[in-house]
């Protein structure tokens, strides 16, 4: 699905660092930024893992045929649970062991991008100690077999990392790995 044949790491590693730059003035400037407003003025910056494309790994695509018959409660770390569809399983190697990630949509709305939450060895040390985020817009319909690029340079902390007034979807078991990624961002208490 994703064409890997033309991967230009320099392209990719200035439009990483673009990205954290934007998302940076986001949590320093923006009113919905999720940065105390009496923190944003101190406020210098994420911190990341220095961008690896070891870490852009390609995925085999299992599609869920029918994701109304398997939804799944999502915990939150304040507040009700969260309704979501499994749609797909990637498959895929990292450090040569077999690994798998579930992607979710939330029920209401299928449009949305695909939400792979996740914990890693990295989880409650280097990053934040409920786990990280990744979304990515597929470029159309996945389906079985398909090919699909998971980017852990994108991994991101929730909101609720740094204010209490979020309530986020805590990763479900079936999205723990048993290995450090460690890649996109870091969080320090």
């Amino acid at each position: 699905m994703n064409d890997t044949a033309e991967f230009d790491v320099d392209e990719w590693a200035a439009r990483l660092q673009e990205n954290r730059t934007q998302k940076d003035e986001f949590f320093a400037e923006h009113p919905q930024s999720p940065i105390p407003p009496e923190d944003r003025e101190t406020f210098d910056g994420l911190s990341y893992f220095d961008p690896d494309p070891t870490y852009r790994v390609e995925c085999h695509v299992e599609v869920h045929d029918d994701p109304e018959a398997d939804p799944i409660e999502m915990d939150t770390s304040a507040g009700p649970n969260v309704r979501y569809l499994r749609v797909a399983t990637f498959e895929f190697d990292i450090d040569g062991t077999e690994q798998t990630l579930t992607a979710y949509q939330q029920a209401v709305d299928e449009d949305e991008p695909l939400f792979v939450p996740f914990r890693d060895k990295t989880t409650g040390q280097q990053t934040y100690s409920d786990g990280r985020y990744m979304e990515f817009e597929a470029e159309r319909a996945l389906a079985d077999g398909d090919t699909f690029t998971l980017d852990f340079n994108l991994a991101y902390s929730p909101f609720c990392a740094y204010s209490e007034t979020f309530a986020c979807p805590l990763p479900p078991e079936e999205n723990w790995l048993d290995v450090v990624i460690p890649a996109g961002e870091r969080y320090e208490d």
